[in-house]
């Protein structure tokens, strides 16, 4: 009976992982075809002060393939709930994208996230314990498991800000259908 719980639990697993892998893997793709031949006041337009343009939101994706989800997963597995991962600085992406044209930057996450990936892969294919304990340094004792997933939700939570900063471009523009467009209603 033992055994079949524990076999239940790595089809769970890798089911779970492969899901996250699809998502994570098309997310470039899937920023590539939104930013590549976006009009300029599109791409650098933003929904007020401390908000992200589409272009700000690829340099933070950016960031996040460098200092966020594999190194964290890597301090997961070394460190476990014995010592916080360092903090993630959300903001570090300006400096980066400062004066870098679009499609280096596409490249550059391209690149990243196929390591990324890779390096997920040999998680999961090494069988690893998606329930490893870590520490946030915020949040408090999380799991691999949320820490993968939540990648894989942060990924499409951007590409969703992605199109409603566009979406909010037009919206003076689209009069009375305003109500029928929920992508327009941020304020509440």
């Amino acid at each position: 009976m033992t055994g079949e719980t524990t076999n239940e639990t790595i089809i769970e697993d890798r089911a779970l992982a492969e899901d996250i892998l699809a998502l994570l893997a098309r997310t470039p793709g899937t920023v590539r075809v939104l930013l590549e031949d976006l009009p300029p006041g599109l791409l650098h337009a933003d929904e007020g002060q401390g908000t992200f343009s589409p272009f700000s939101v690829l340099g933070h994706l950016v960031q996040g393939e460098i200092d966020d989800w594999i190194p964290r997963a890597r301090w997961i597995l070394e460190h476990g709930r014995a010592r916080a991962f360092p903090p993630f600085d959300r903001f570090a992406h300006i400096e980066r994208i400062r004066g870098r044209a679009l499609d280096e930057l596409l490249t550059e996450f391209e690149t990243l996230r196929e390591t990324g990936l890779a390096a997920l892969r040999e998680v999961v294919e090494g069988e690893t314990d998606l329930d490893a304990g870590g520490l946030h340094p915020e949040l408090g004792e999380v799991t691999l498991r949320q820490l993968l997933t939540t990648w894989a939700v942060h990924d499409l939570n951007h590409i969703a800000q992605i199109a409603r900063v566009v979406a909010h471009q037009f919206e003076d523009e689209v009069g009375p259908w305003r109500a029928y467009l929920p992508i327009l209603h941020h304020d509440q």
